[in-house]
């Protein structure tokens, strides 16, 4: 843990690196078909994919990462090109790519764990949890200076995660039913990994560090990428990340998604920096798992509450308030927020309502997931 402190302050404040994973489908059928292998091999002749392209547990899934970048612009701009690179290479295998927060129909039985000895010790320890996670989602590294301050951000950034995920909601369908929720991909892996969700505070790094030394000492963890929170002070990278959110069904959702994380945590730093947050304490995890199951069950058709405020707001006006909140950051950043009036959740429901089969809006959504690598 020294080294890592070592890591977090020699970083650089508001670097950027996206990664975004994919279900792996017959693009006849949509089934989930075991090709990540075969698929990761033929990236490594690609170099624009050699460095990024990865696997995420099982067989039916691939993963593109921007690797790090000084800007959103520039982030977005690597994403765009590894993500067009990545269909080409699956298009020329038969495959299809999809992103939504899950599979509308496929059985977790059946799924098949990728044959590597990190992801055959996961499945050993972890057992059923390991095999019910068929889950897609996209994730945001933001760099920050200083141990002490990465983990203060992180505990001021818990409060965020619940307007984050309703954001991004994208996953109503599972087993073949509506699942009445808008993220029940939240469900499925915050609810069952361990070591996963809403972090507790942890006020220092010292008081961090001691915590993980704990976990490696009595064998819970043998390395730090076994703490599955929702936002985590990423070891290796010297960045916060952002875990939270779905799967988002086209490449201008996500960077849109990218740009509003990324202000969040620049802005949650600089208010830090400039002693706005001095004196107020973090919400405690009770109050945000009940704003987070809100976020799951009603996405951005709900309300959350504002407990420093004491009412009751819609998630839209919430959103409206931490885009004004963060204006200084994304004028600094250079960052345009332009996401789509309806998620990704809220166009499902309004197809399925509308008399559409699950398989058509799936077909859908993986159509429309094939042809926007525009960042």
């Amino acid at each position: 843990m020294d080294a890592v402190r070592e890591v977090f302050d020699a970083s650089t404040d508001f670097t950027i690196g996206l990664e975004e994973e994919f279900a792996i489908v017959d693009p006849d059928s949509l089934d989930l078909v075991d090709r990540y292998p075969e698929l990761y091999a033929a990236a490594q002749d690609d170099p624009v994919l050699a460095d990024s392209a990865a696997g995420e547990l099982i067989a039916s899934e691939i993963e593109i990462r921007s690797g790090r970048s000084g800007s959103m612009a520039e982030a977005n701009g690597k994403q765009a090109e590894k993500r067009r690179h990545l269909f080409e290479l699956a298009e020329r295998h038969g495959v299809a790519l999809a992103s939504t927060g899950t599979h509308p129909w496929a059985n977790y039985l059946d799924q098949e764990i990728i044959d590597t000895p990190h992801y055959q010790r996961l499945k050993e320890d972890l057992g059923w949890v390991a095999r019910r996670n068929n889950t897609w989602s996209l994730h945001v590294h933001v760099g920050i200076r200083g141990a002490d301050r990465a983990v203060a951000v992180s505990d001021w950034l818990r409060e965020m995660l619940p307007i984050l995920l309703a954001t991004s909601a994208n996953s109503i369908f599972l087993d073949r039913q509506d699942s009445g929720l808008a993220s029940v991909r939240t469900e499925i892996f915050t609810r069952t990994f361990p070591r996963c969700g809403v972090p507790g505070t942890f006020r220092t790094w010292d008081e961090y560090a001691s915590f993980i030394e704990d976990l490696k000492e009595f064998g819970s963890i043998v390395e730090a990428t076994q703490l599955w929170w929702s936002v985590r002070p990423h070891h290796a990278f010297g960045t916060v990340e952002v875990r939270i959110c779905d799967a988002q069904t086209t490449g201008r959702e996500s960077t849109a998604l990218a740009g509003l994380i990324t202000a969040i945590v620049a802005q949650t730093a600089i208010d830090l920096d400039e002693g706005r947050l001095d004196g107020i304490e973090p919400l405690r995890g009770r109050q945000i798992e009940e704003n987070l199951w809100r976020a799951i069950r009603y996405g951005m058709d709900g309300k959350m509450i504002d407990f420093r405020r004491r009412e009751e707001v819609t998630t839209r006006k919430a959103l409206e308030r931490v885009l004004e909140w963060t204006e200084p950051a994304r004028t600094e950043l250079g960052i345009e927020v332009d996401l789509p009036e309806r998620n990704g959740a809220q166009r499902m429901r309004a197809d399925f309502e509308a008399g559409k089969t699950i398989e058509e809006i799936y077909r859908s959504a993986v159509a429309d997931t094939a042809t926007t690598f525009v960042a």
